[in-house]
């Protein structure tokens, strides 16, 4: 089946593109580097011509509260209406374990508005919920170091590989909609401050983390738990220290 997957040459996006390929698909990367941009509308009725599927693993290229939530609302609102035009099947999108629960940040806002629409577009649909990748332990951090230290919040985390969440949006893109939520999480929970320290470890970096009992998560105060998804996730087999010596 044509699959077309925006934001298609990012890193998830790629990495479904090549396992829907393997798979005897033709997955359709689209992205505005390829001519296609869902802000504006350019190239979108061109490229879900003969679609069956459309996965949305795109992202805001700022994370501005008032950017981010403009991006969702119009990238999502012109992808779905060029859909139902294209007679598309089955609208696919990759969103984040706990959106519900982290609504005191204007990005989880505009995730939480962009599953709302999907869901009252009429259009079958899946939304795959994953927890943090592996791969933005820095990015994490960096969001809360000042100076050489790492001052993280107190709460859990389930960490998982990216290349689990490409298969997981694979998966699902090529089965029949289940019109709610699949969550899919990585196979082990970490104190964040110890996600964050064997994060950095593999790069060699070597600022200090610490756990701050009044630390934020992007800017908001959390439950130890609310970044763990719930009993029915999907659990993905592979495991930090796997990928870790993947990387050196």
């Amino acid at each position: 089946m044509k699959v077309v997957v925006i934001g298609g040459t990012g890193l998830i996006g790629s990495q479904v593109v090549a396992r829907l390929g393997e798979h005897g698909h033709e997955p359709v990367p689209a992205s505005p580097n390829t001519g296609v941009n869902t802000v504006t509308g350019e190239g979108l009725a061109e490229v879900l011509r003969g679609a069956s599927v459309v996965v949305d693993v795109s992202n805001s290229p700022s994370f501005a509260d008032d950017a981010v939530k403009e991006f969702f609302r119009v990238s999502t609102s012109n992808l779905l209406k060029a859909e139902a035009e294209a007679g598309v099947a089955h609208h696919v999108a990759l969103s984040v374990v706990g959106t519900d629960r982290l609504q005191a940040s204007g990005y989880f806002q505009a995730k939480q508005a962009q599953e709302d629409t999907i869901k009252d577009s009429g259009i079958p649909y899946s939304i795959v919920h994953a927890t943090q990748f592996f791969e933005f332990a820095k990015t994490l951090a960096d969001s809360a170091t000042e100076g050489d230290t790492v001052s993280v919040a107190p709460i859990k985390i389930q960490p998982i590989f990216s290349g689990d969440v490409a298969a997981a949006v694979g998966r699902t893109a090529v089965g029949s909609p289940v019109n709610g939520m699949v969550e899919v999480a990585g196979p082990d929970v970490f104190q964040m401050e110890d996600f964050i320290r064997k994060g950095l470890a593999v790069r060699e970096d070597t600022r200090t983390v610490v756990t701050d009992p009044n630390g934020l998560y992007w800017g908001i105060a959390l439950q130890e738990s609310d970044l763990l998804p719930g009993a029915g996730a999907r659990i993905a087999e592979t495991r930090f220290d796997e990928w870790a010596a993947g990387q050196r």
